[in-house]
């Protein structure tokens, strides 16, 4: 059984192939926490080292858009994360149990990009934004982004080419450049790239590239356009004109700063405000 001193488990919330993550109350603090603990009895030293890091990135970070950390403790062979609580849920759950509207998505857009801006400045880049790494309160509407196990703080990083099952990050959301197929350096950009996948699967129901092969997600987000939102019919299903090819020039349209992307996230509410 699970067990920190101090610390008494509510709830197991989360259980993935590396980590688990569960809710507890701090007897000793009296305060509800989040622990998010290395899974195997004998973790490798890259786990122990991925988790460290983790801690070490976020630990002094004065940013309310994240989910703060509290201590690392000592677990069997492993370390756990002491993180808080703000009654959170995780954002591919709450899409899982209902659709949300647009004002809403858009809302959560402009703290996501405002969140990401703070967090480029600093440098960190998180690397793996996705639903799962997006915690929501439904309550009082707080967003915070959680998950920094392959954050690295860095204003960029130059990725390798490896084989797509052991491509860091998760394929679904990860930026061309982040593949290690596109001789790019890894910025600011590939979060927001990451961003805007969750955006269009919160906004269609769907990813914009659905399929589960490694390398054909790889060849999708380099070489692939989406189908727009627009062109979704019910049900995710496409209404109509054909796909397109990425192709260079539309890489290079990524080039535009956090600010513009949060001018135009900002843009749209208010249109969508003033028609309402």
């Amino acid at each position: 059984m699970f067990a920190i001193s101090g610390c008494q488990i509510t709830a197991e919330i989360y259980s993935g192939i590396n980590t688990v993550i569960y809710r507890a109350y701090d007897s000793v603090r009296q305060r509800q926490v989040i622990i998010k603990a290395l899974k195997s009895e004998y973790p490798t030293l890259e786990e122990i080292t991925r988790l460290r890091q983790e801690y070490a990135i976020v630990h002094n970070l004065n940013c309310e858009g994240v989910v703060k950390t509290y201590s690392l403790e000592k677990h069997g062979n492993g370390l756990a994360i002491i993180l808080e609580d703000f009654g959170g849920y995780s954002l591919d759950r709450l899409l899982a149990s209902q659709k949300m509207e647009l004002k809403e998505i858009l809302r959560l857009a402009i703290v996501l990009a405002e969140t990401l801006g703070e967090l480029h400045k600093i440098p960190i880049i998180h690397k793996d934004i996705k639903p799962s790494n997006i915690i929501i309160n439904p309550s009082t509407g707080q967003i915070k982004l959680a998950d920094f196990c392959i954050a690295s703080r860095l204003d960029w990083e130059t990725p390798t080419i490896t084989n797509p099952n052991e491509i860091v990050g998760t394929l679904a959301y990860i930026s061309p450049e982040a593949t290690g197929r596109m001789n790019r350096s890894i910025d600011y950009r590939s979060d927001f790239y990451s961003l805007g996948v969750t955006l269009y699967e919160m906004l269609t129901g769907q990813l914009p590239f659905p399929s589960t092969d490694p390398m054909e997600l790889v060849h999708c987000h380099i070489a692939k356009q989406p189908v727009p939102p627009e062109e979704m019919g019910a049900g995710g299903q496409r209404g109509g004109g054909a796909e397109g090819q990425r192709g260079g020039g539309a890489e290079e349209q990524r080039g535009r700063g956090e600010k513009n992307s949060q001018s135009s996230i900002r843009y749209c509410d208010e249109v969508i405000s003033q028609n309402c």
